[in-house]
């Protein structure tokens, strides 16, 4: 695939930045179907978080371009290829995945409407209503946002100019295959749909991988990728479960337990891999000390926020005192990782745990150094849950760089859940 030359010669009517409703991670389906299940009628507002101030969206990306890639996401619908795919595909050795009353519900689904305003240079895009189908939005909206910001540093550029940059962005992909191929056990899976530079890009990563590491790479969160080019979607659940889930509850006690009860739901629904634990939302070493028993027989554990290689000690640490073998676990690492962490990562690891990897932005946008003021440079925008039922939702983390919330519910968190001192990491993406 000429990727330049159709950078240089796309027209969005022709080359759609989201173009289907699969185009989003395998996690946002996975938990899709468990809040229809259990909390469908639930209302929620999702809101567009830019945490790079310096990155100025609305002076950068056409407010026309950006309301007429939002209005054709609103248009998909699933194929009856796509449909197919989600019915009969084995996903983590299981069949039938997704029930029929989910897919019954989600073949007829359009994605509801959207709210967008300009305000102090960003862009105010929120989305709100039914649980279920507001949560669909996060990652396509995201996508549309990073995919306008780069066409929008790559508009004034010439056909050689364009194919010189991605022959130089492929190097740069490559040098780093080429890096992390000689390690042995290595696992690591594309978790980039979100932040990425590009459909068309996202693709030729996963391809590159794919020939580069062989056994190595183990898939992608992308689900369209994943049928088109036949490898394995890779996924569990994510921070808007526990967050929803804290907002409903009705008094302190109550947000205590919310997080557990979001893995309880979890637990009667599926087993095996997909019983990955992500314990940062308010706090890791809270949420492991106060666990109930029966969470240290899940797979796994998705550290996702602070010191990585602290987290994963925390992890070893409590599946020992609970009896278990961390040698029968797996540790997935997935916050902010380039080749040269997740090889140091896996150094530490190998022979202690079970190492996997989940490689986002660095892999699927990392344009850093290749243009003029380095334009392309990946940023932190994010897409969140704000509001349950009108009450705000909240998100600790093991950063309190990425905590989210009112003040006042922040501290209320901090008291329930037994937070304390925190050590600030920089969040580049």
């Amino acid at each position: 695939m000429d990727i330049a030359t159709r950078v240089h010669n796309h027209k969005w009517k022709i080359d759609p930045i989201v173009r289907s409703l699969i185009d989003t991670d395998f996690y946002k389906l996975l938990m899709c179907q468990s809040i229809f299940r259990n909390k469908p009628d639930t209302q929620v507002k999702f809101s567009l978080i830019n945490r790079t101030k310096s990155i100025r969206l609305a002076e950068l990306v056409d407010e026309g371009e950006l309301r007429e890639q939002l209005d054709h996401i609103r248009s998909l619908s699933l194929s009856r290829g796509e449909s197919t795919w989600m019915r009969g595909n084995t996903f983590y050795g299981q069949r039938q995945m997704f029930s029929p009353e989910f897919m019954d519900w989600f073949e007829g689904l359009r994605l509801p409407p959207y709210h967008l305003e300009k305000r102090d240079g960003q862009y105010e895009l929120t989305f709100e209503g039914a649980w279920p189908e507001v949560m669909l939005w996060e990652i396509p909206a995201l996508a549309v946002l990073m995919e306008l910001r780069s066409r929008a540093v790559l508009n004034d550029m010439g056909k050689f100019e364009l194919q010189v940059l991605y022959a130089r962005a492929m190097t740069k992909l490559w040098e780093k295959v080429e890096l992390l191929r000689p390690i042995d056990g290595l696992k690591v899976a594309d978790f980039g749909t979100r932040r990425r530079h590009s459909f068309l890009w996202q693709d030729w990563c996963v391809q590159a991988m794919g020939e580069g590491l062989g056994e190595a790479f183990v898939g992608t969160s992308n689900c369209l990728i994943a049928k088109n080019r036949e490898v394995e979607a890779i996924g569990t659940n994510a921070h808007e479960l526990p967050m929803v889930y804290a907002a409903l509850a009705k008094d302190d006690a109550a947000l205590a337990q919310a997080p557990y009860d979001v893995l309880s739901d979890w637990h009667e629904e599926h087993d095996g891999n997909l019983r990955i634990i992500l314990p940062d939302t308010y706090g890791t070493k809270g949420f492991l000390e106060n666990a109930p028993d029966w969470l240290a027989g899940w797979t796994g554990i998705r550290i996702d926020s602070g010191d990585p290689a602290t987290g994963a000690e925390v992890a070893i640490d409590w599946w020992t005192s609970r009896g278990e073998d961390p040698m029968e676990k797996l540790v997935i690492f997935s916050d902010g990782l380039d080749h040269e962490k997740i090889a140091t990562l896996h150094a530490q690891f190998a022979g202690r745990v079970n190492v996997s990897f989940g490689w986002g932005t660095m892999l699927t946008n990392d344009f850093r150094g290749l243009t003029p003021d380095d334009g392309l440079a990946p940023f932190s925008l994010v897409c969140k849950a704000v509001e349950a039922e009108g009450r705000p939702t909240v998100k600790l983390s093991d950063n309190p760089r990425k905590a989210m919330g009112p003040d006042e519910e922040i501290a209320r968190y901090k008291r329930v859940f037994g937070v304390g001192q925190q050590d600030e990491v920089e969040v580049v993406v």
